[in-house]
């Protein structure tokens, strides 16, 4: 059966759910910088295999260079993400994160001068009104204090992960999925080894099998998202980034032991609605 770009998007969001649960819980043991570290350099080896198995030949210097700009951009969401999983529950920064497809919209309509209108404007005020609820509604009782850095983090997060899709869908129509991919991991992986280094934890022989896993979904992912893009407009795949909540929640409950908010779950609703009004078109 040959999946269409809305199945394919849908099942990368499905593999980066799942990897973003192994770093949740990696980050329990190891630094954030490590833990990001580690799975670019996974996700590195495992796009390498993927290239020699593919062979696609060799990219241009315009592929290199425009795919490692984006990389900064990948590494700087990533990072941020990762931190705020490691200070928030699994399914809150899921529901912060979901800003992102309503900012594909704006920067879609500045980078690739896609149209902003009054529904968009209206979509950003619903979002932040969202995004305000989930943020000033956690209970801080029974001695809980807040992560203020992992609120900042998760919402920087949604800002230049939404600036990461508009860009994936500039290069996804130019350059071979396999270059866009491969770029993605090692150019992190370049720039954040220095600080790994810095604060380095020898991982354990049980840890070692999970931080590989990273590589293998991070690259499954990013595989499915690439070719999705290429074939869809960035506003249209955007709304499926809420089918990861379904996988956090759930991930969330089983794994974590983390039940939801309410304010979280009105906030997704009002979020989510936003973000579908922001982005409703006619999905292919």
């Amino acid at each position: 059966m040959i999946l269409g770009p809305a199945a394919k998007a849908a099942a990368g969001i499905a593999f980066l759910s799942i990897m973003d649960a192994v770093i949740k819980a990696l980050a329990a043991y190891y630094p954030v910088l490590q833990v990001s570290f580690l799975r670019f350099a996974s996700g590195t080896l495992a796009a390498v295999l993927l290239v020699a198995v593919m062979r696609p030949g060799f990219p241009s210097r315009e592929t290199v260079m425009a795919n490692g700009l984006r990389s900064v951009v990948a590494m700087l969401t990533a990072t941020s993400f990762f931190y705020a999983l490691s200070q928030l529950p699994l399914a809150e920064v899921l529901v912060l994160s979901f800003l992102a497809p309503m900012l594909v919209a704006v920067f879609a309509g500045l980078l690739l001068k896609e149209r902003i209108d009054r529904q968009i404007v209206l979509a950003l005020a619903a979002g932040f009104v969202g995004t305000v609820i989930v943020v000033a509604g956690h209970g801080g009782g029974d001695g809980d204090t807040r992560s203020w850095a992992g609120v900042a983090s998760a919402l920087f997060s949604a800002v230049v992960y939404a600036l990461n899709l508009v860009l994936l869908r500039q290069r996804a129509q130019r350059d071979h999925f396999v270059f866009i991919v491969l770029l993605q991991n090692v150019g992190p992986f370049l720039l954040l080894a220095p600080a790994a280094a810095a604060v380095w934890a020898p991982p354990t022989i049980a840890h070692v099998g999970w931080f590989l896993s990273l590589g293998v979904l991070g690259v499954a992912g990013h595989v499915l998202m690439a070719v999705a893009f290429a074939r869809a407009e960035a506003a249209r795949l955007a709304p499926l980034e809420y089918t990861a909540l379904i996988w956090a929640a759930l991930i969330g409950y089983v794994v974590f032991d983390e039940v939801p908010t309410f304010a979280t779950a009105i906030g997704a609703v009002l979020i989510i609605g936003a973000a579908a009004m922001a982005s409703r078109r006619k999905m292919i």
